[in-house]
Formats: structure tokens, sequence, C-alpha cells
């Protein structure tokens, strides 16, 4: 494949760009295959064709090129005949443009297609034949029908022979239009006698390769002399046919003479060698030899025709002539507009010399009918400007307003110059895109608007109205408060403005008599980007209204003393007694004052001026009226619904002081009562019973926190063994005490007391230590005051029936001390305190704790009796102490070597049966003393050390006990 590639750029002045590529390929290329790698050769990126959006602009005619994006190469679309796109016409080409988009270019693309031997010579008829008279000379000259290849140049028809060669040989003439005509030229004389019939074969030779040819058969009938051929009168004939011209029209009549006579005269009139694009055009009349037009002639397709005739007469000579018609051009055709490219949208804010859309304007008339001139409509701000031969851009001439006008339709209209004209046009139809250029206007310059005082709050004062010229978000637009204040106070604690309606409302109620107007600023803010505002100042007037009585100033009201007017009893009809003086905070009619006399101890000897309030004498003073005289003045405002405000005056009838004073020294006072008195009634009342509610609630909560601890302290089940070794030990005598002590605690299980006793010293040096019992006298002391309380919740459990001990085993009735729970302190062996005989009994009241005082004095006398304490123990006692009496000895406390009581069971143990078992637990009584013992010997007084508290099982309550415990309840 040959490939020429002829390259032009040329830079328009709108920034497109327009350059030629001219390309040759041969006719019946497959499809898909090469044409030239177009984005190289105009010097274009791969990328610029895909965003330009390449594509190919052919008009109407058929695309037979395509373009490939991805690798900017022209491809064979359709199957190229050449002699079906340009029939004869040399050199054959395609023209077409590639259209690029942002920016808009455009390059014009030229493919020349060359011609190949694909179509072998053929004659119109394969047979002819002729009537060639015997008496034919050498050098006759015989026509014959031309064979047509629609090849061209070298594929072309290139020569003929013709065979047999005996009588006649082939001789070839260029035609003027680079064809050849033939003709047979007889060479030897016919003889009739020898050969009647002769039968010869033409054939056509084309010079392409593979050289193809076509065959025509030539039948010779030989006749008689005829010895004239017919000769036309020229041997060219022109004529001239308008386009369109209607059917039957005469073009030309050609004319031939012959010389013989008779039928050998007789000429008749024929078209040969027809050409493709003439075939079925013309007739020639036989006879006449007139030449009409059968067809259709356009201007546009063809534009002369060459037409061959024959003059042939009876006896078979011919001759040959030429008729050229050259078609006459006529305007029948309308320019055609076709849209390159365009543009539906643009903003509004476009530079001018914006390209909007590109079109390309074709009209295949010729001269002055194809020459065509396009405008479009007027005021609109586009024009249209050539780029190049019939092609149009249509352009921005000047700014464009979307408010203005937001849609443009483009008349575009293109006309000739023909006779008469013929014009084409097409409606271009332009949105014009907003772009936020437009600030909210406010319908007014200014807002003022009225609100009566003491107005809801939320009440709707005004609306504010913006409008914006822009369109859709550009345009909505958005209502703010702009930060000012109002007296110091911030102005968005007055008024509130929806952002949406522009609906101005009241934050609070307004008082007139503080503020009379006020003005803020309210802006207006579109939802363009970036957003356009404007502001607009609104001012509120608020209008009084009549919410505040009148104030009297004159006479002042005083509740503690007393004021009066005197008034000579010689005084005149209108002397002036006094002026009441009022004052009203409202504003306009509101404040309008006037006085009247409500009361009067004699009404008819004062009356009161309506509009000043003056108080005068009516009447000439008596000496009947009364010295006192008291008026009631009402004092009334103009507002709707009225106000008012009265004042009591007191005015003496009396010419001296002391008559005066006399007569109002029992002068009775309405009481006023002050309103801020009821107010500190009413505080102090609520602050007493805050308190006293406050009170109440700390006392129960103490209540209760020490009845839990008394719970925690006591909660058990186990009943207590009345047997109690001592408390304390030392060793070594560092304690507290100069002398060694027994302390011990005998509780019994019928009551919630306890009994602690200082026992003789049973050495000097040892003081044995109960391990079950760590607490410190301290804590025994404050078990003891709990264990006081009438209201303590500790209380025992009954115990279980078969623990509990006989009659003869409690230590408490049995001894002197009926009841041993209480805590006594009795130095020198006495005691502190002895109920009666319900003590005895375990029913009287509890003795009372003993004093600091006491307690020390109590300490000194057991000191004493320390030297006496180790003698009183022997065998058998288990370190009980002899302050008891002798009544009270072992037999009081339960016998361990006959019953062993388990706790938390009913079961009792015996000696009887179980004797085993006895002799045991008096082995691990014997091993737990010795342990005592080896601890108290190791550590001289221990730290305390905390014991889980075993709650004493309640004892059977007796009717006297039964009758005590009624006694606390109904206390």
């Amino acid at each position: 494949m040959i490939r020429q590639v002829l390259l032009f750029i040329l830079i328009l002045s709108l920034g497109s760009v327009h350059g030629q590529v001219s390309y040759s390929i041969p006719e019946e290329m497959v499809k898909g295959s090469l044409v030239g790698n177009i984005a190289q050769d105009l010097g274009l990126d791969i990328k610029r064709l895909k965003s330009g959006k390449a594509r190919i602009y052919t008009g109407d005619s058929t695309e037979y090129i395509e373009l490939n994006k991805e690798s900017g190469v022209l491809l064979i679309k359709e199957r190229i005949d050449r002699e079906a796109l340009c029939g004869q016409t040399t050199p054959c080409a395609l023209h077409f443009q590639i259209i690029l988009e942002t920016p808009m270019e455009f390059y014009s693309i030229t493919i020349e297609i060359t011609d190949i031997n694909d179509n072998p010579p053929i004659f119109e008829k394969s047979e002819v034949k002729f009537k060639i008279s015997e008496s034919a000379v050498s050098g006759a000259k015989f026509d014959l029908e031309r064979a047509t290849d629609l090849d061209v140049t070298i594929n072309g028809l290139q020569s003929y022979v013709l065979k047999p060669t005996d009588n006649f040989i082939l001789k070839s003439h260029n035609q003027a239009d680079g064809s050849k005509s033939i003709e047979m030229i007889l060479q030897k004389p016919l003889d009739r006698e020898k050969q009647e019939q002769l039968a010869l074969v033409l054939t056509a030779i084309d010079g392409g390769e593979p050289q193809m040819s076509g065959t025509m058969q030539i039948l010779i009938t030989v006749l008689d002399v005829n010895d004239n051929a017919p000769v036309f009168t020229q041997p060219v004939y022109k004529a001239t046919v308008t386009e369109n011209a209607p059917k039957g029209s005469l073009i030309r009549v050609v004319s031939a003479v012959d010389a013989d006579h008779g039928s050998n005269s007789k000429i008749i009139f024929s078209i040969r060698n027809i050409q493709e694009h003439t075939r079925g055009m013309f007739e020639v009349n036989e006879e006449t030899g007139e030449v009409r037009l059968i067809g259709n002639v356009d201007y546009e397709k063809v534009r002369n025709f060459q037409i061959n005739l024959r003059a042939s007469d009876e006896g078979g000579l011919t001759d040959s002539c030429k008729l050229i018609v050259d078609v006459f051009d006529m305007n029948d055709n309308k320019p055609t507009i076709n849209i390159m490219s365009k543009s539906n949208v643009i903003s509004e804010d476009a530079k001018p010399e914006t390209v909007v859309t590109m079109i390309n304007i074709q009209d295949p008339d010729s001269g002055q009918n194809g020459k065509v001139q396009c405008f479009i409509n007027d005021n609109i701000p586009f024009i249209m400007r050539s780029t190049s031969n019939h092609f149009y851009s249509l352009i921005t001439e000047s700014e464009l307003d979307r408010e203005r006008e937001f849609e443009y339709n483009i008349s575009v209209t293109c006309s000739d110059e023909g006779v008469p004209s013929l014009s084409s046009s097409v409606t271009l139809t332009l949105q014009i895109s907003d772009v936020n250029d437009n600030a909210p206007v406010f319908e007014k310059s200014s807002y003022e608007a009225y609100i009566i005082e003491n107005n809801t709050p939320g009440l709707s004062i005004l609306t504010v109205k913006a409008r914006d010229a822009d369109w859709n978000q550009n345009a909505r637009v958005s209502y703010i408060l702009e930060d000012s204040s109002v007296n110091g106070v911030p102005v968005s604690s007055y008024v509130s403005v929806s952002a949406d309606s522009g609906i101005v409302h009241a934050v609070r109620s307004f008082d007139y008599e503080q503020i009379k107007d006020f003005h803020f600023r309210v802006k207006a803010q579109d939802g363009g980007s970036p957003p356009l505002s404007s502001n607009v100042t609104v001012k509120i007037m608020i209008q009084d209204q009549n919410d505040n009585a009148p104030q009297v100033l004159y006479p002042v009201q005083t509740g503690g003393s007393l004021v009066a007017e005197m008034v000579p009893r010689s005084a005149d009809v209108g002397y002036l007694v006094t002026k009441v003086v009022a004052v009203d905070v409202d504003s306009g009619q509101n404040a309008w004052l006037s006085y009247k006399l409500q009361k009067a101890t004699e009404r008819a000897l004062f009356e009161v001026g309506l509009q000043n309030g003056e108080i005068r004498t009516v009447r000439q003073v008596t000496d009947k009226d009364a010295v006192k005289q008291r008026l009631t003045v009402v004092v009334e405002d103009n507002g709707q619904p009225s106000r008012s405000a009265t004042v009591n005056v007191n005015v003496a009838v009396a010419d001296s002081f002391p008559e005066v004073l006399s007569e109002f020294t029992d002068f009775t006072h309405d009481k006023e009562y002050n309103d801020n008195l009821t107010f500190y009634l009413v505080l102090a009342l609520a602050v007493v019973s805050f308190l006293f509610i406050t009170c109440l609630v700390v006392i129960i909560s103490v209540k209760i926190y020490r009845w839990r601890q008394s719970r925690i302290l006591f909660h058990s089940n186990l009943p207590v063994i009345p047997y109690y070794p001592p408390r304390y030990a030392d060793t070594l005598g560092t304690g507290t005490l100069q002398h060694v002590y027994n302390y011990e605690v005998c509780r019994t299980t019928d009551s919630r007391k306890s009994d602690c006793k200082f026992a003789r010293p049973g050495s000097q040096n040892v003081l044995i230590m109960d391990p079950s019992l760590t607490g410190t006298m301290q804590r025994i002391q404050s078990e003891k005051n709990l264990l006081d309380e009438p209201d303590s919740p500790l209380e025992q459990k009954p115990p279980n029936n078969d623990w509990r001990f006989n009659q003869g085993q409690r230590p408490g009735p049995s001894g002197p001390f009926k009841h041993a729970t209480h805590i006594r302190w009795t130095p020198n062996q006495g005691r502190r305190a002895v109920g009666g005989p319900e003590v005895a009994m375990g029913t009287g009241p509890w003795p009372n704790p003993p004093t600091e005082a006491e307690q020390l004095q109590a300490l000194m006398a057991a000191a004493n009796e320390v030297s006496e304490a180790t003698a009183t123990l022997g065998p058998g006692t288990m370190g009980l102490s002899t302050r008891y009496s002798p009544q009270f000895t072992l037999q009081h406390v339960p016998d361990y070597r006959q019953n062993v009581y388990i706790p938390g069971s009913t079961a009792t143990l015996t000696s009887n049966p179980q004797q085993q078992q006895q002799q045991l637990l008096q082995q691990q009584l014997l091993q737990q003393q010795q342990q005592l013992q080896q601890a108290a010997a190791q550590q001289a007084l221990p730290p305390p050390q905390a014991q889980a508290q075993v709650e004493p099982p309640k004892a059977a309550q007796t009717p006297a006990s039964k009758k005590k415990s009624t006694k606390k309840e109904k206390k």
C-alpha cells in the first residue's frame, strides 16, 4: 500500500485547529484494514483523542472510514468500490473531518482511492452484424462498438485484437476525452461469390495485472454494390441543456447526407458507444436526427455529456460524429446546515468570544448559486463567524446574564446568492446556567413595626422579605439576626428571626416604661458559593398600654404619723386647701389623670379640681362644721380600662394649732398592713418547719443506726453459760494498777445488764486472764451504757428448754444478789445502790451508773484488799471471788462433770450413760486452763482482740418481768 501523508496545520483565531491530511489507498480493501495513524500524523496525543471525544464527520455521505480512539488510527469501515464511488473521475478521493471537543477542533482528511484491475473490458453487445457491399474498396472503414472498462489508467482498456485478419485490419483512434475509437478497415476486397458471410472476433484487452479481456463477435454479410457512405454535416456538435430540464426537451438535430440513390441513400441515425452516466439520458430519432432528453439532468452529478451518433444507409455504409452537451447549473439546492458540535448549556459568566456551536454549510450548486452567507437573529449576544470555507462558529459577543435571559433560541439562517436565492435555517436552543452573582434584595429599604407592651413572648411582630434574582440554590435566602446590643443587652434577647420565613418574633415581653423603641439589622444571605448577602434596618416601636396605676406624690401617706391640712374658719369660698399631686408612668391618654372626690365628712364643704387635683372649699366654713374632716380622693387615668389610686386627705377646720392638736389626739387611723410582713412570717414558718423535719430525720437515723449496731454485736442464737474466767492477768506487775486484781463479769440468762466485780487479789504478781474476753474496761463500760438504755433494741432470744438452768443452778436468784447483771462499783464490799423487793425479784429499776469520782474511789478501795484476795481462793472455786457470800459456791454453777451442754444442740450428756465422754471433757478443760496460764506467763497484758459477740438467750418471762415490760412500753 502506498500512503502519502500531507499535513497542514492552521491555527484559527478562535483557538480551534484546522489541518489537512491526505492518504492514498487502493480500492476493495477488507474491513478493518489500516489506512493511517492519524494521531501520529496530526501530532495528537491518544489522550487528547479520548478527552476530546474525537469522531469523524462526513456530512450526508456514507462513512467508509472509522477512527480507533484507542490507537489513533484510521480503519476501513465499509468496502470501497472506486467505480461506484467516482466512476471515471480521477483522481477519486474521500473527504471527511475529524472533530475534537473541549476545546473544539477539527481536521480535514482526504483519502485518495486508487484503482485496481477488478473489472474486465465489456462490450455492450456480444454480437454485431455488418452488411458490406462487395464493391467496397480497400481501405473502407467500419466503425466497431467500443468496449467499456470501469477501471481507469493502466487498468483500463488498452488495446483491441481482431481475428482473423484476412480481409480486415483493426485501427484505433484516440479521442479528446482520452478514450479510443476503433475501426475495422477493409484491406482486401470482398468477394461475395467466395464468401458471403464472415465471422470475426474482436477482443478488448486492458493493461492490468493480471490482464483481463472481453470479446464481441462480428458477423459480416457481403452485399451488393453500394459505394457511398452517409456523411455528417459536422464531425462535432455542441449543445446546452439547463439543469432539471423537462423530459422530451430537444437538445440538438444532427444531419448527414448519402450520395447514393434509392434505398442505398436512406440514412438511419443511432447513438453508439453510450457511456455509463449517459445511458438512458438521451435518444435520437432514426429518421430526423433529433436528439431529445429522456432523463433527469443534475448538474451536481454530471456537468457535460458526450454522445456518439452514427448515420448508416441501407447499404451498410456509416459515418459518425460527436454531440457534446453541456449542462447549465440552476439554483435548485438549498444550503445544508450540519451541526458539527454544540453546547446546550453555557454558564452566564462565560467570557466573550466563547465558541458555542460549530456549523458546516454545504451547497452543491456552483458559482454564485453555491456561495452561502449565514446570519443569526438580532438582539442576542451571539455572532456568526466564518472560520474557513463552508465552516462557521457561533460565539458569544458580550457578557451573558441569566437573570435577564435564561434561554436563547438562536435561529441560524444560511442563504446562497442564486436567483432566486435559496436558504435554510435551524434553531439552536441554548440555556444559560446560573452563577451566584446577585445578592438578596429586601423589598423595603427599612422596616418599621409597632408592638403593644406586655406582649406574649414568641409573638410575631413583622416579616422581612428579600428576593434573589438567581436560581435554585443560589436564590435560597436565609435570614440572620446580626449581633448588636440594646442598652447593653444583646438584641437576641429581645427578638429572633426565623431563618426560613424571615418572621421576626418577640423573645420577651416588652415594657414601654423601660424601652420605647429599638432597632437592629437583619441579614439576608443566599445559598450560593460563596454566599452573597445584604442587610436591612428594622425599627421596633413599642406602644404604651395602660398597665400602671397613678401614683400619688402628695400628700404623702404615712402609717406612723398624721398629716392634716388646716383650714381657718374664716376661709372664703374657693379657698385652696391643698393639692393632690399624682403621676402616671404611662404615656399619652393613659397618663391623663382626673381627680374625683370619693368620700368626705362634709361633701358639701369641699370639691376637687377634675384636672389639677386642687381641693377647695365650696361654701363658707361655719361653726357647725366638724374640726376633723377626712376626704378620700380618687385619681383615675384615661386608659382603657382605666386604673386609679386613692389618697386620704385629713383636713382640720380650726383657727389655731392647739385646737387641732386636741381634736386629732384620738384620731383613729386605718391599719395598713405591710405586705412584706406577711412574707417574712411565711418565710419564718417555712424555716422552722424545715428545721423540725430535719431534726426528726436525724433522730430516727441515729436510732436506726444504734439498733443495727446492737444487732451486729448481739445477733447470735447460742446460749450463754454463766461461767466466765478471770478477765485480765498481769504476771509482771507492770499494769496500771499498783496491785493485782481479778475482774469477773457474770451474766444471767434473763437479764440484759451486767455486773462487774472486783475480787481480792489471789497473788501479788499473777492475774489470770480469760482469753474469751479480750475487751477492755472501757468496752465493758460502753456495753453497760448501751444496755442501760430503756429503748435498746438488744433483746435475748429465748433459749432452748434443754439448756436452761434449774433454780439451784442460777447464780442470780440463789445468791445475795438476785440479778447479777448490774455493773456494781462496790468498794469495801459495799453496794452503790440496792433496789427494793422488785430488784430482788428482777423487776425493779436498774441502778444509775457511777460517776468518775465513784469509780476512782472504788479502785482505791479495791487496792487495799489486794493482800487479802489470795487467801480466799482455794481449790474447787475455779477462780471465783469470795465477793459473793458463802451462799454462792460451786453449787450455783452448772456441774460440768455431770452435765455437758453442747451449744446449738438440744442434747444433754450425763455422767451415768456416758462416763467416758465426761472424762474426755474434763481433760479438755484442764488443757484449756494450762494453755491459759502459759499464755498469761508469756504476755503480761495482751492487746485487746475482737470477739464475735454471742447473744445470750432470753429467759422465760415471769409475771413480774412481763409487768415491767408493759410499763416500759407505756412510757
